[in-house]
């Protein structure tokens, strides 16, 4: 299986959070782990955060910044180039998607052209309802919304 890696699903991993162990069987089931940049560079800056605040002490946020390291050395790694950002620009089937979400979603369809079975493995509610509508297969599977992911937003 090739698993296009969103950055809620491998937060969820780094910080020990209630789907954690979900997303590492997910991981460790794959054969080729997609990230796109976005999802390393939102990784580190939540670690950076949480340092920062006190929400994790230095050393831990540089051993999870290293465990990552350690598991984005064997991931192909997709840089935010001009067909990815082309793409965030236009619609999605579910709006509105918020600008992070879209280069996600703009980075699982660049990986979708190159490999045809790319499955996104993602635990954020916006980038799943999309993905799902854009033909996608999603891991965790049995993850199903848990509200509506246009609720409290407004359209502009």
């Amino acid at each position: 299986m090739t698993l296009y890696a969103e950055s809620s699903a491998v937060l969820a991993w780094l910080l020990g959070e209630p789907r954690a162990a979900d997303v590492r069987a997910c991981l460790a089931s794959a054969d080729t782990i997609i990230a796109s940049d976005l999802t390393l560079v939102e990784c580190d800056r939540v670690l950076i955060r949480a340092a920062a605040l006190g929400e994790l002490s230095e050393a831990e946020a540089a051993g999870r910044r290293a465990d990552l390291n350690a598991a984005a050395a064997h991931w192909t790694v997709l840089r935010v180039g001009a067909e990815v950002v082309d793409r965030a620009r236009q619609r999605f089937p579910v709006e509105p998607v918020r600008t992070l979400d879209a280069l996600h979603i703009a980075s699982a369809l660049a990986a979708k052209a190159a490999v045809a079975d790319v499955v996104v493995l993602s635990l954020d509610d916006h980038v799943r309802v999309n993905v799902r509508a854009l033909g996608f297969d999603l891991r965790p599977a049995d993850a199903d919304l848990l509200r509506d992911p246009t609720a409290g937003m407004t359209s502009s």
